[in-house]
């Protein structure tokens, strides 16, 4: 039987109770605490954020130090602290 109703988490970047992850989005603790506490909207613009930064700053992700770089990132975006923005870049504006 599929249950077809959202999983709903309390969002750390948010503070609110949104939609949940389906499924943990890497293996491991950090994985685990990602589906947990991050929900699917933060995740979603979080991977936005990341290909921003990829793009502009030129990440290696073959290098440790630029995937050190980008899970520190990952770490303040989620929990709401500001990030290392990409150069010229300008947020859509909402209506």
């Amino acid at each position: 039987m599929t249950d077809n109703t959202e999983r709903l988490v309390f969002c750390r970047r948010y503070q609110a109770e949104l939609e949940g992850l389906a499924k943990a989005p890497f293996p491991g603790p950090k994985g685990q605490d990602v589906y947990d506490n991050i929900s699917k909207k933060a995740w979603q613009e979080w991977i936005e954020h990341q290909t921003r930064i990829i793009n502009e700053q030129h990440l290696n992700m073959m290098d440790m130090t630029s995937r050190k770089y980008l899970q520190e990132q990952m770490a303040k975006f989620l929990a709401g602290e500001a990030v290392d923005q990409a150069d010229g870049y300008v947020p859509p504006v909402t209506k």
